[in-house]
């Protein structure tokens, strides 16, 4: 059985995506995609790189995340997935590159600096 793979990263997320033939199920840690995300905005973000390259009923999709919260993960999925369709044809480079699916989100949280409230925040200034 054939099977193409993708790793994807987001925030603090980590997904490891296997793309089999099949009929477009997709399957996150062991559970369905709409028990896994709740909500439908993560469901849009994860099929986008499916839908571009007309493969959303073709492949089965399986994948364990880690990390993160429920947007990295997401994210995390998305570069997962687009990365194993390449895998699978490299004609599908190009569309999800113009996309910007291809490329890894390097934003990520800025640390807490010593002596102030959060990353940038202070703590309020008083004169007296």
């Amino acid at each position: 059985m054939e099977q193409y793979y993708g790793t994807g990263r987001r925030k603090r997320s980590v997904a490891r995506v296997f793309l089999r033939p099949g009929s477009g199920k997709i399957e996150i840690n062991k559970r369905d995609l709409s028990e896994y995300f709740k909500r439908d905005i993560y469901k849009i973000i994860i099929q986008e790189a499916l839908e571009i390259t007309d493969k959303l009923d073709s492949f089965d999709v399986f994948a364990t995340v880690k990390g993160g919260g429920t947007t990295g993960q997401a994210g995390a999925l998305r570069h997962g997935l687009a990365r194993a369709l390449v895998s699978f044809s490299e004609d599908y480079r190009i569309p999800l590159r113009k996309a910007g699916l291809l490329t890894r989100d390097a934003r990520e949280v800025e640390r807490k600096k010593y002596g102030l409230k959060g990353a940038r925040a202070r703590f309020q200034f008083s004169k007296r």
